[in-house]
């Protein structure tokens, strides 16, 4: 698929505004100054603190264009007068890259060029590509499955959409499992008024909790795994999760069973009646799913490929892409055309995320200088510090520093062998793995496909909350699980 015609794909009405929206171009720009302005300032004034290997810790300061991507995912959409414009994927990028910029030039004026150098191939070469190649091919392969059909939006039915959407995520990733069923439940609850509620609960327990059984589930885990994790290590982690996934399950029944009854008679009636069995197509997608899984666990550049020979750079995504092109092929005519596939979803993740990985190498500086300092000693503090940072960070680099960080705590209690020698506290790093997969599901970019199933809940005209709005909703029902959590488990 060229990029050529993805863009083709995602024109749209939204991608052509209004010449009286022009204006917040010029906006856009006098903003982009005032943050220039703002870098001079943090550079020769903020203080930024020298580190022992002679680079610089950045400047608090520095964290504003981090701060400020934030809330502008968070406010532009809320605004009468940005709420269209921020709707297309070219002026989200433009947000995104101009944050970014600032960012690169807080780095250039403080540290100069080669940092700058160094900043782009950590956060673009090793964590952005691989992250945003992977989404890609599980949301196009898995967009070439059409599982259709029209059932009864029964609480029962609901409910047992988002107990196999739990379970299918650890194994073919949060992203796969997202997408494969998120468009059949917005079908068969197409004739229901009262929908939000069933696709914020779909991004707690499939987008996010459901993964957390094995390393393809959720890419912390991943980045666990390629750290030295065992690939079964994160077994051990059922208990929790089952507990976590029942209780939610629970309380989303009671809450649809409400919601349901507050339905009107003559939607209740055509969701009775309109009804049509289940199908799938587009089944060889399954096996390119199988590839992408095995692509994710066997090749690693810094490992061997079973003693025969060690990947190049690159190589995992070259091959996941190739997987995407022959899905594309040979993927019967219509299957995609019948899910109302279109890359905007996509495209919105990746415009946004390639500036939140540049802009957060600040914040993630930061904690990688001052973690010890932060007093962070048992299970539970790492549980609820990895998991509040992995609400606004991005959960898979989050779940890298604090990783690190339990690497160097003195050992306590039993612990696990690394791939390489390294030990780790096994209760420290069950703590970090459930706090980064868990609360990734607090905030709308806590994890990659949190993003995709809000975008395409608002394609199918279902109204979704804004960022905070979400947020109130993670808060009321996460919390007080994840509080439990703690306290059980850890």
């Amino acid at each position: 698929m060229s990029s050529q015609m993805s863009m083709n794909v995602v024109s749209s009405s939204h991608d052509h505004q209004p010449s009286k929206l022009t204006g917040l171009n010029w906006a856009a720009i006098a903003g982009a100054a005032i943050f220039f302005a703002w870098l001079i300032y943090a550079a020769y004034f903020g203080h930024a603190e020298a580190h022992h290997d002679g680079h610089h810790v950045p400047s608090v300061w520095a964290c504003i264009p981090f701060v400020a991507i934030l809330l502008a995912i968070a406010i532009l959409p809320l605004l009468s007068a940005t709420e269209h414009w921020w709707e297309s994927n070219q002026n989200r990028l433009m947000v995104s890259l101009s944050l970014a910029a600032v960012t690169l030039c807080y780095y250039a004026v403080t540290e100069g060029l080669s940092t700058v150098t160094l900043v782009l191939e950590h956060a673009v070469l090793a964590e952005y590509v691989p992250f945003i190649v992977l989404l890609f091919a599980l949301y196009v392969i898995s967009g070439g499955i059409s599982l259709r059909g029209d059932l009864a939006a029964h609480p029962a039915t609901n409910t047992g959409f988002l107990a196999v959407g739990a379970l299918l995520a650890s194994f073919i990733g949060t992203t796969g499992a997202s997408m494969l069923l998120i468009r059949p439940l917005l079908k068969t609850n197409s004739e229901r008024k009262h929908v939000t509620h069933t696709v914020i609960f779909f991004i707690f327990l499939v987008s996010n909790i459901g993964g957390c059984l094995l390393p393809i589930g959720d890419p912390p885990l991943f980045l666990g795994y390629l750290r030295g994790v065992p690939f079964l290590w994160t077994l051990g982690l059922f208990l929790p999760w089952i507990v976590t996934t029942i209780v939610l399950l629970g309380v989303y029944f009671a809450f649809d069973t409400v919601m349901y009854r507050k339905e009107e008679t003559k939607d209740i009636q055509r969701d009775e009646t309109q009804l049509q069995p289940l199908s799938l197509t587009g089944g060889v997608n399954f096996a390119y799913l199988l590839g992408i899984v095995m692509c994710v666990a066997l090749l690693d550049p810094s490992k061997t490929f079973f003693g025969l020979f060690t990947p190049f750079p690159m190589m995992r995504e070259l091959l996941m892409l190739l997987l995407v092109v022959l899905s594309l092929k040979t993927t019967p005519t219509g299957v995609r055309e019948a899910n109302q596939f279109n890359y905007h979803a996509i495209l919105e993740v990746a415009a946004l995320f390639i500036g939140i990985f540049i802009c957060m190498q600040v914040p993630i500086a930061l904690l990688n200088h001052h973690g010890a300092e932060l007093g962070l000693s048992q299970p539970w503090h790492f549980f609820w510090a990895t998991g509040s940072l992995s609400a606004f960070l991005d959960n898979a680099p989050t779940y890298v520093v604090f990783f690190e960080t339990a690497k160097v705590m003195p050992e306590s209690g039993e612990t696990l062998s690394l791939l390489g020698g390294a030990t780790v506290t096994v209760s420290l790093l069950k703590a970090i793995s459930l706090g980064a997969v868990f609360m990734g599901a607090m905030s709308y970019i806590g994890n990659g496909p949190n993003f995709m199933v809000k975008s395409i809940a608002e394609q199918s005209g279902i109204r979704m909350p804004s960022f905070f709005g979400y947020m109130l909703w993670s808060v009321c029902i996460l919390c007080p699980i994840f509080v439990v959590v703690s306290i059980v488990f850890l």
